[in-house]
């Protein structure tokens, strides 16, 4: 099959439009060069216009997919050809993402990602909305199938019904974009002030305007334009946020310039995560995501679940995707705070030492001696760091709590654990401290951000280690017994009560 003809003029205008600037160049440009003018301009535009399309066209032409029993087949390329066959069996996510232009024409986009992928495995721009619609329903109902045939099992054919967990209402979306500051959008901000309204800056270094005004002015303009910036992001980015159960997968849509439904396979979690800034936790509320293994786009690896809503609600759609039971943490000792301390108060020593030297040896003159605050509020900060770290093992999972400013709650179940890692640096040796990380295979564990106990007694370290480990090894043998069972069952009962049964277990 291929791709709908519309993709043909919305991708050309797409390459024009980021083009813009080449195009903006050679329009004013023309009327600076001798024998040129708006019509050498016009010529230009057209001509990038028209090439535009021709290799558009071309795309077009050479860009086919297939969808089989068993694989996705796609055929692409213009200048060199590339033939993927990518197995149903390791599709991991079907994406669609539709922006208000291409929803006034009527296509979507359409990603798939696979399992243990670092990037989108592929991506089909543009097909109309109910070709992206059958496409994600088909690749489940394929994938089910082709999992129902390797667990022995008879198959469901109909997409399963929906069961809606969880549909943000106005308030929560209100809440969301008062929660959801920003503050790295202030480098930003800084940035682009200077260029596009270069006269505050000159009004910043008029001598009748001091700086003493000046400077807590800009400041203050700037930290508002972010705040309202990030709050409008994520209230134009989880606008009409819903999400469903269906089956043995969770399913999305959000988002109100562009528009994105996905699903994700409850099969391929491998950690829920509770998180709750400071100004969430304040009013009660967090957000919820689930990890998945591999690759997943959006919210840096993980799926957004519950953007933001009660506390005790989010804790309760949580159970619904990892059912685990009541959580007591364990927190480490207190001298893990006072390590804390100590190295917070060097951490402002070293920066007082730092604003003392650009003070005495630049031009720059300022209260320098107001950065030993920071030292002072080193026993502060250690002691809010210390009060949020915490982990508890339960019968089925291990949750690890970390994080000050955004505090976040890991719940990992033990069959999905893939390594558990104990480590001691010089510092926590002698302290007799170590740290516990717990490696799954979610995308997080390609940053480095797998959870972890954080600086607990090295011997219950220890401890935790092996208990994680050995329940790892249980969880494993409870489940491949369970499913040798369920196939015996299934193999001993009569052909009708056969399809009930695998049915039911779904």
């Amino acid at each position: 099959m291929r791709l709908t003809p519309l993709s043909i003029p919305y991708g050309a205008a797409t390459t024009a439009a980021r083009l813009g600037w080449i195009l903006v160049i050679a329009t004013f440009g023309s009327t600076q060069m001798p024998g040129a003018g708006p019509l050498v301009a016009l010529a230009v535009v057209a001509g990038v216009l028209a090439l535009a399309g021709l290799y558009q066209f071309a795309r077009w032409q050479r860009f086919e997919y297939e969808l089989t029993g068993d694989t996705l087949d796609i055929e692409s390329g213009v200048f060199s050809r590339r033939t993927r066959e990518i197995p149903l069996g390791r599709v991991q996510n079907v994406d669609t993402s539709r922006n208000a232009v291409q929803r006034a024409l009527g296509i979507a986009a359409v990603t798939v990602e696979t399992a243990g992928g670092s990037d989108v495995e592929a991506e089909l721009r543009y097909v109309t909305e109910a070709e992206a619609e059958r496409l994600r329903a088909e690749v489940g109902r394929l994938k089910r199938r082709a999992e129902d045939e390797r667990n022995g099992e008879a198959t469901a054919a109909d997409d399963p019904e929906e069961e809606e967990l969880f549909a943000m209402s106005p308030r929560e979306l209100a809440l969301l974009g008062v929660v959801s500051v920003d503050l790295r959008l202030l480098s930003l901000f800084s940035a682009v002030i200077p260029i596009v309204a270069p006269s505050l800056t000159r009004r910043a270094t008029d001598p009748l305007f001091s700086l003493a005004v000046a400077a807590p002015l800009f400041a203050a303009g700037i930290v508002l334009v972010a705040v309202l910036a990030s709050a409008a992001f994520s209230v134009g980015n989880f606008y009409g946020f819903r999400l469903a159960r269906a089956g043995d997968e969770l399913r999305y849509e959000r988002g109100l310039l562009n528009r994105y439904t996905g699903t994700v396979p409850l099969s391929k979690v491998q950690s829920v995560v509770l998180s709750e800034n400071v100004l969430a936790r304040r009013i009660g509320y967090a957000s919820l995501t689930v990890e998945t293994a591999g690759y997943a786009p959006g919210d840096a690896g993980a799926e957004s679940a519950v953007p933001l809503a009660r506390r005790s609600r989010v804790v309760d759609l949580a159970r619904e995707v990892e059912p685990f039971g009541e959580v007591s943490f364990e927190r480490p000792p207190a001298r893990a705070r006072t390590r804390y301390a100590i190295r917070y108060a060097l951490a402002g020593l070293l920066l007082t030492g730092i604003a003392y030297g650009v003070h005495r040896f630049s031009e720059f003159s300022f209260a320098w001696y107001l950065t030993l605050g920071l030292v002072l509020l080193a026993p502060l900060g250690a002691h809010l760091k210390w009060r949020n770290l915490g982990f508890a093992v339960l019968a089925d999972h291990v949750v690890l709590r970390s994080g000050f400013w955004s505090r976040e709650t890991t719940v990992v179940p033990y069959y999905r654990v893939q390594t558990v890692v104990e480590t001691e640096s010089v510092f926590q040796r002698r302290r007799d401290l170590a740290t516990v990380v717990v490696d799954t295979a979610g995308s997080r564990g390609l940053t480095s951000g797998d959870p972890k106990a954080l600086d607990i007694e090295a011997d219950r370290a220890a401890q935790l280690r092996e208990t994680v480990a050995d329940r790892l090894q249980d969880s494993l043998q409870a489940r491949r017994a369970e499913r040798r069972r369920e196939r015996e069952r299934d193999l001993r009962a009569p052909p009708a009560d056969r399809t009930q049964s695998s049915v039911a277990s779904r």
